[in-house]
């Protein structure tokens, strides 16, 4: 995690969780963070939880600090330095966006960038 500690998805049990795998280069994981940022904003009163996951085995994580800085990111940025989180979840490009209920099972998956309209869909689909 960014700043220190570990996160386990097991640690959300009972909560909708929306997984977010991103990088600093990535241009779409730029285009994106604005929307996902808002969407949290929006819905956290609802339980919502968000864990931004930064590919940092091809990321720096100076780079990290100052994506998380520039987008005012109010959720937990994890680092996955080694691709275990990635190699878990079988993402095989950036952004890829996992949508995981509060029972712990994944109700989407949204591999490219997501719009505005879609990630509202996606979230329908895990909020309470």
């Amino acid at each position: 995690m960014l700043g220190g500690g570990e996160a386990s998805l097991s640690d959300y049990r009972g909560r909708p969780v929306f997984i977010n795998f991103w990088a600093s280069w990535c241009a779409p994981c730029r285009a994106e963070m604005p929307d996902i940022v808002e969407a949290y904003n929006r819905h956290r009163n609802a339980g919502l939880e968000i864990l931004a996951i930064d590919n940092t085995q091809l990321d720096v994580v100076e780079d990290v600090h100052a994506f998380v800085k520039e987008f005012q990111m109010p959720f937990p940025v994890l680092l996955d330095e080694q691709g275990a989180a990635a190699q878990a979840f079988g993402i095989l490009g950036l952004p890829t966006s996992v949508f995981v209920d509060g029972d712990g099972v994944v109700r989407g998956v949204n591999a490219g960038p997501l719009t505005e309209d879609t990630l509202e869909e996606y979230l329908a689909e895990i909020l309470p």
